[in-house]
């Protein structure tokens, strides 16, 4: 019974990863393109502009992991094990879904402290909540609607005319709703724990710093 009940585990988790590793992988592609958009380097440019149109095409893969606690539903009917449910499945799709969600928020602190370098600091809480619409369309789109991000290059016609059609319906209005209130209460916390973390380990840099420059040398 047990070694059953292992090899089930082992199932749905060789199943998982494959979703999960390319999921990760779509979310993270935002996260590597934020740094060098806005951390390496100065707008204005062409390449530079087309960057950002890919960033904005990626970026709803980041809190699209969200949706996928969904999977985990199935996963929890098909074991029926409370401890593996409690020590495998739940700690491994939070940990998928958070760092999903993580990078959405660094993608998006980046992209802030880019408009903070080119003196436009009021407008980042505007952007963010455009960031969020933007995201959460992006989000119905694909749970529901099974758009990919090339799409918008491989048939941008079917993203403009089935994909606007189908938000301006009162049902996908509710969902994308609240998928926005969902993603800015989420950004607004994981913002400040994301940058209170690095604040203190800035600090902790720093005082170490200074405790060593006053360590004599031997």
């Amino acid at each position: 019974m047990k070694e059953e009940l292992i090899a089930r585990v082992m199932q749905v988790l060789r199943i998982n990863m494959s979703w999960m590793t390319w999921n990760l992988f779509l979310a993270f592609i935002p996260l590597a393109l934020s740094v060098w958009l806005f951390r390496m380097r100065r707008g204005g440019t062409w390449l530079w502009w087309l960057g950002f149109l890919v960033f904005y095409a990626f970026l709803p893969n980041a809190p699209y992991l969200l949706t996928d606690v969904i999977h985990l539903i199935d996963d929890i009917r098909t074991i029926q094990s409370v401890w593996m449910i409690t020590l495998v499945l739940i700690p491994l799709y939070l940990l998928v879904i958070l760092s999903g969600f993580e990078a959405y928020v660094i993608s998006l602190i980046n992209w802030g402290h880019y408009l903070h370098r080119i003196g436009k600091s009021q407008w980042i809480w505007r952007f963010e909540l455009i960031t969020h619409f933007l995201c959460a369309v992006g989000v119905y789109w694909g749970r529901f609607l099974r758009f990919n991000s090339w799409d918008f290059i491989t048939q941008p016609d079917a993203v403009l005319t089935k994909g606007v059609e189908e938000i301006l319906g009162k049902q996908p209005l509710v969902i994308i709703t609240i998928t926005f209130v969902v993603l800015a209460g989420l950004y607004w916390i994981m913002k400040r724990v994301t940058l209170g973390l690095s604040q203190r380990d800035s600090k902790i840099g720093i005082n170490s710093g200074r405790t060593n420059s006053n360590t004599p040398n031997i």
